[in-house]
């Protein structure tokens, strides 16, 4: 197989931004900026996220069996760069943004357009990532995005 033909096909699936979250019973929080990210169903409505392994969100959700997509508009690149690395929680803030616990517990993102909480009801653990499936138990909308990041 040609490698680079493979990494240049591979980049050109479109992708979105967004900081996944978790939070456990202990308090112990955790915020990543993933973008494998896809809606797997209508009834019920499902999405999958592809989650590193050795991430400390990944062990989070394994825990709680919940988690929350907060979905970056444009411009919010910010944002996402933020959460490339560990985030620390301070208050309410987590690497200084506001946040709030949803309905399942999973930190919700202040300053993100839209966020959509799930409760985990499937995965599928092969490579360096994990796919986990969540089943959307929450979600709201705060600001009409003028389009994605």
């Amino acid at each position: 197989m040609d490698e680079n033909a493979k990494k240049t096909a591979l980049r050109m699936i479109p992708y979105g931004l967004y900081v996944l979250t978790a939070e456990d019973q202990d308090g112990n929080l955790s915020a990543a900026t993933v973008n494998w990210v896809t809606q797997t169903s209508f009834k019920p409505p499902l999405v999958a996220v592809g989650v590193k392994t050795d991430s400390q969100v990944h062990g989070i959700i394994k825990n709680t069996n919940t988690f929350a997509l907060n979905i970056l508009g444009k411009g919010q690149q910010g944002i996402a760069y933020t959460f490339f690395k560990p985030a620390e929680k301070d208050g309410q803030t987590i690497a200084g943004e506001p946040y709030r616990s949803g309905s399942t517990g999973a930190p919700v993102l202040d300053n993100t357009p839209a966020f959509i909480e799930c409760r985990l009801v499937g995965s599928v653990e092969e490579g360096d990532h994990s796919l986990f499936v969540g089943e959307v138990v929450d979600a709201g909308v705060g600001q009409e995005p003028e389009g994605r990041a």
